[in-house]
């Protein structure tokens, strides 16, 4: 790279860096990454959003496209259970809780707080956790134990304006899912170009 251009500083890699650059190596060494892409018409989602604006209002929450994204994972993992899984040596272990991961970017990288059960809570529940989580990984104030024991990951990059993107699965975890941004896009519904707002999924 000298021969090409000057160098004008050298970053260590260390500390979350280095962990998640470690790991990010290990999942592509150890599974066999295949990403499905797929867009949804979210019409019904954003018009729930709507409507939780005023019902939310006095809980102080005002209701995000995420809270939906991840209530709607947790009851989808409680159905279609080998997606909650583990990878270990030789052998795929079914869980019994739905601990859902919520990728969060933080100023040296990532962080990965975890909901647990997020399939038992409701969704004002899984909104102010998810609130908390934000807050304190904001503050550099997750512990360990915020961190521990996800069973599926949900990375979103909507507020990037990003429409589709490769996630990595975070392993031991099976699998993981990508959103991307919503936007207006045409569609055919009963014969007739519409417009109606998409999102980009990725798994």
């Amino acid at each position: 790279i000298e021969a090409l251009t000057a160098v004008t500083d050298v970053l260590p890699l260390h500390g979350m860096r280095k962990t998640i650059a470690d790991r990010m190596m290990q999942s592509v060494q150890s599974t066999a990454p295949v990403t499905l892409m797929t867009e949804a018409d979210v019409t019904d989602t954003v018009r729930l959003r709507q409507r939780l604006l005023s019902e939310w209002r006095s809980n102080h929450i005002r209701p995000l496209d995420l809270d939906l994204i991840v209530k709607a994972t947790a009851a989808s993992l409680r159905e279609h259970s080998r997606l909650n899984a583990m990878l270990v040596d030789d052998e795929i272990k079914l869980l019994k809780d739905v601990n859902v991961g919520v990728a969060m970017a933080v100023t040296d990288g990532l962080v990965v707080p975890v909901i647990r059960q997020a399939d038992e809570k409701d969704l004002l529940s899984v909104a102010r956790e998810i609130r908390a989580l934000a807050d304190r990984s904001r503050k550099g104030e997750l512990s360990m134990d915020d961190m521990m024991d996800a069973t599926f990951t949900v990375t979103s990059l909507a507020g990037y304006g990003i429409d589709v993107f490769t996630p990595i699965i975070d392993p031991p975890q099976v699998a993981i899912l990508g959103v991307g941004r919503i936007v207006e896009k045409p569609a055919v519904m009963e014969g007739e170009v519409v417009v109606v707002p998409g999102s980009a999924a990725d798994s």
